[in-house]
């Protein structure tokens, strides 16, 4: 397996533009955000089987989150691990929230398309494909590349 610094380098090859990044480090958490609250609609009937009330625990978002958490960042690093369960409780938080107040599925499905199309300007003005067309991995690595690019541009 790859290190995490190998995913990072091989992710940039498709990330200098300046305006591109921008548009990936608001972005590629949309599209996280988008996808969790996307499972977070997904009834939960499988899971209240085993009866597990409380509602973070109670729907598929944190389900795939800890499974990707545990399965994929734990192997790149601790610290990146943290990083991104964080980044999954936040976004179950705030999904949670929305799912009270709106419709969280159309809300999510709304998200979901124009962050993609965000995406897909962004490449087009670098002039590079996205990542993850050459391996679907890069859209578990684009997450952590932006919180690292960030956290590096607050030191």
């Amino acid at each position: 397996m790859k290190t995490a610094q190998q995913w990072f380098d091989d992710y940039a090859v498709s990330h200098q533009n300046k305006t591109n990044q921008t548009i990936h480090y608001i972005c590629v958490p949309a599209i996280f955000f988008s996808v969790i609250g996307l499972l977070m609609s997904i009834p939960p009937s499988f899971l209240t089987s085993f009866e597990l009330y409380n509602p973070f625990f109670e729907n598929w978002g944190f389900v795939f989150g800890v499974l990707i958490a545990f399965g994929f960042y734990l192997r790149l690093g601790f610290w990146y691990f943290v990083e991104m369960c964080f980044l999954i409780l936040i976004s179950i938080i705030g999904n949670h929230w929305i799912q009270k107040h709106f419709n969280l599925l159309w809300f999510s499905l709304a998200l979901f398309v124009v962050a993609w199309i965000g995406q897909f300007y962004g490449h087009k003005v670098e002039g590079k494909k996205p990542s993850f067309i050459k391996d679907l991995q890069f859209l578990l690595i684009g997450p952590l590349w932006v919180i690292q690019k960030i956290a590096k541009k607050k030191r």
